[in-house]
């Protein structure tokens, strides 16, 4: 066979083989990129997703810490009506026990009548223990356990109510600063696979993707985990 066919041939051989090789890279490099984009889509939708729900979480925390500053300043007015209703009952009482000490029956009868209904209550059952002999009878009315004074239960009541709307303010404001944790991881995602889009050695390129949806995956699961409003 003449020499110049010789080289010909291995001319021709050696072009296949760079057309095989080039086939395989673009495909290998058309896969990832398919691959690349798909994440992109993926953790945009998740980005915009989870920054949603942190401004949700961080407008719950708002209403809900309004919500127990109104309730404290209700049950701070609550407080103070309740106390002026129990020092003009204890002011009567005061006065109730000097027209007793002198056996001014009429003053007694007239201070009695000044009571509120929840006190008379309380003062009925007091004199019912015979508290001028009984030692061991409580020293008023209040301290009976038919003393009700409606304010400052409604007070208490006001009181657990804006604790627990605080309560639930932290537990949103925390919730909300961990979607924006993950809102970060996935900016960090997509920070990523822009960096390995430019990159030419398909071994680094290949890590830095790896890497990129380890760090997808757990911002992924985090969101998931996480109440949603």
């Amino acid at each position: 066979m003449p020499e110049g066919a010789n080289v010909e041939i291995a001319h021709s051989l050696t072009e296949q083989e760079h057309e095989h090789g080039g086939d395989r890279h673009e495909g290998w490099h058309r896969v990832l990129e398919i691959l690349e984009v798909a994440l992109l889509a993926v953790v945009a939708v998740a980005t915009a997703w989870s920054g949603f729900q942190a401004a949700k979480w961080d407008g719950r925390q708002s209403v809900l810490y309004g919500h127990s500053s109104d309730e404290r300043f209700a049950a701070g007015a609550a407080t103070t009506t309740g106390d002026q209703r129990l020092a003009a009952d204890a002011a009567f009482f005061t006065a109730w026990l000097q027209a007793h000490a002198t056996g001014n029956t009429d003053l007694e009868t007239l201070f009695a009548k000044r009571f509120t209904p929840d006190f008379k209550v309380a003062f009925d059952a007091w004199l019912q223990t015979d508290p001028f002999v009984n030692s061991a009878a409580p020293p008023g009315p209040a301290l009976m356990p038919q003393y009700k004074n409606p304010d400052l239960e409604k007070a208490t009541k006001l009181n657990a109510s804006a604790s627990a709307a605080f309560d639930e303010g932290t537990t949103a404001r925390e919730t909300g600063e961990k979607y924006v944790r993950d809102t970060v991881l996935f900016a960090m995602v997509l920070f990523l696979v822009a960096i390995a889009q430019r990159m030419k050695d398909k071994t680094l390129r290949g890590g830095v993707n790896v890497i990129a949806v380890i760090l997808a995956g757990y911002a992924i699961v985090s969101v998931v985990r996480l109440p949603r409003l």
